[in-house]
C-alpha cells in the first residue's frame, strides 16, 4: 500500500476574536481528501507566541473535530495516528480561537497521511 504525505502548515500573525469566536486562519490551512482515498492525520505540532492561551480547532466538514489549546509562549505536539479515518470528500480547515484583541503568531504543523 503506498501513501502519500500531506501537511498543513505555516506561521501565521493573527488577531483574537474572542474565544467563542473561532476563525480560519488562512484559506491555505484547508485541505479536502481526494476522490477514492482516504486520509489519517497523523500529528498536530503549534506554537504560540502571544500572552495569552489560545486554541487550534480542527474543523471537519464544518464541525470542531479536535480542539488543540495552546498556552502563552508555549507549545504542543499531539500525535494522532490511526484515531480516526477522513473518508474521500472529507474538508478539513484549521481555525483559531484567542481571546478579543490578542495579537500574536501562531506556527502550526498538521500532518496528514494519503492511503
Amino acid at each position: 500500500m503506498q501513501s502519500v504525505p500531506r501537511f498543513l502548515q505555516g506561521i501565521y500573525r493573527f488577531e483574537g476574536k474572542g474565544l467563542d469566536q473561532p476563525f480560519l486562519l488562512d484559506v491555505l490551512l484547508t485541505y479536502t481528501v481526494p476522490d477514492a482515498t482516504v486520509a489519517q492525520p497523523v500529528y498536530f505540532r503549534g506554537g504560540n507566541a502571544a500572552h495569552e492561551l489560545i486554541c487550534v480547532i480542527l474543523m471537519r466538514d464544518g464541525s470542531p473535530m479536535r480542539y488543540f489549546p495552546i498556552g502563552a509562549k508555549a507549545d504542543v505536539h499531539v500525535p494522532l495516528r490511526v484515531v480516526e479515518d477522513l473518508e474521500a470528500g472529507t474538508a478539513i480547515e484549521l481555525h483559531l480561537a484567542a481571546p478579543v484583541g490578542i495579537t500574536g503568531a501562531l506556527v502550526v504543523d498538521l500532518g496528514l497521511i494519503e492511503v
